[in-house]
């Protein structure tokens, strides 16, 4: 695509980024045909295409306008778009160079800077996991459109004490740990099971994905760093063979430290490094499989595979989970339809856009229904708790049924 950047983009780092990857789309309208939003509303501008459309002419000089604002900002930022780009176009990054531009010149209004304040400060906050056992101490009482967001309290289960040669590192997360503590403890004792040790850096905290897609990118990229300076004194002394992600939107997010953090001179060697070191969770089965053999008691009954748009698009892991738990004697089934699309969470979009996350989440409750499963699993928090906010069906993070399904050493 041609593009002739505007004085003020022409010799800057995001301007250079930006007309690279404009320059590659040849507009064949591929990406249409798998976005969620065109989908759903039918409107070019609506889908990658058009968005492209938009971010090129402001940045050739238009001046951008709420429209502007309100195309982009419901764009889910599932990249099913780049896994269907013939040309290898990252819209991802563009549409992340794109929003941050609009929103320096385009103010909006009283409600959505407090919405978008309270979500990019509230998530990541020490506070969030009183408040949400708060939330779970009244949820009866909760009005439903809060309820929704408010998942009945589980239980975590003990941590593994056990000491090994081979250690991880895993990232607890901001919101994980207070919506499904669960999760963090299942992989540490599937990991133990394995004979890998789970190690926690105390002072990591949220990965930077929150600030950074509501547009404070710079609140994110303090957060990458922090992080960075967290893993470090394990990373550098060799003690940890992986950073090991169990929720793929933050996995997805860390892969990507070396390209957010590439002109840090103070970090840029370092998070090229953190990022070739992380790991989806579901990296590891080829390793857990052999060691788990025979250790397994599969519940009956299928388990419907939500493959979040972070795993199989932002990461493009696909097939690994079906596979891997399907050697250890689990039914692991994909949605008959749609089981590339978002299921609508995608991170604050369901908190931001609700009806559209709740249309994506029905819909694909209904193709995830066809299958009968006894459970629908996924691999991402976000993904677990919106789809859950809409059936009756247990919605759980796959390591949690295997840690269910083993029989003890």
């Amino acid at each position: 695509m041609q593009t002739q950047l505007a004085p003020e983009f022409k010799n800057t780092p995001e301007g250079r980024e930006a007309e690279a990857i404009l320059r590659k789309c040849v507009h064949c309208g591929f990406c249409t045909a798998t976005c969620p939003t065109y989908q759903l509303l039918g409107d070019e501008l609506d889908g990658p295409r058009g968005r492209i459309y938009l971010i090129k002419q402001v940045l050739e000089g238009e001046k951008p306008t709420e429209k502007t604002q309100l195309h982009l900002d419901r764009c889910l930022t599932c990249r099913n778009c780049e896994s269907t780009c013939p040309s290898g176009v990252q819209y991802g990054h563009l549409v992340d160079i794109g929003r941050k531009i609009v929103e320096e010149r385009v103010p909006r209004g009283a409600g959505s800077r407090a919405l978008r304040w309270a979500l990019k400060e509230g998530l990541p906050s020490p506070l969030f996991g009183p408040a949400m056992k708060l939330g779970q101490a009244v949820r009866g009482a909760l009005p439903a459109a809060l309820k929704k967001k408010v998942p009945a309290p589980q239980p975590a289960g003990h941590w593994p004490a056990r000491e090994h040669a081979r250690k991880v590192l895993v990232l607890a997360g901001c919101v994980q740990p207070a919506m499904a503590p669960n999760i963090n403890a299942a992989t540490a004792r599937v990991l133990d099971a394995a004979g890998i040790q789970t190690l926690v850096a105390p002072s990591a905290g949220c990965c930077g994905a929150v600030k950074f897609h509501l547009n404070d990118q710079d609140g994110g990229l303090a957060q990458m760093r922090a992080n960075v300076d967290a893993w470090w004194p394990c990373v550098e002394g060799g003690q940890v063979e992986a950073l090991v992600m169990n929720a793929s939107g933050c996995g997805v997010t860390v892969k990507e430290y070396g390209h957010h953090l590439r002109h840090d001179p103070a970090y840029a060697g370092k998070a090229a490094r953190i990022s070739a070191l992380t790991r989806d969770l579901s990296e590891l089965l080829p390793d857990l499989v052999p060691a788990l053999q025979g250790r397994v008691r599969p519940p009956a009954g299928v388990l419907a595979f939500h493959p979040p748009c972070t795993l199989q698009h932002g990461q493009q892991l696909r097939g690994g989970v079906e596979k891997h738990l399907g050697a250890l004697g689990f039914t692991v089934r994909l949605a008959p339809g749609e089981s590339h699309l978002c299921c609508g969470s995608a991170g604050t979009y369901s908190v931001l856009h609700p009806d559209l996350a709740e249309q994506l989440r029905d819909r694909k409750l209904g193709h995830l229904g066809e299958l009968a499963p006894a459970t629908i699993v996924s691999a991402n928090i976000g993904c677990i708790t919106h789809l859950q906010s809409g059936t009756g069906i247990p919605v759980r993070h796959w390591v949690e049924v295997l840690d269910a399904a083993l029989a003890p050493a």
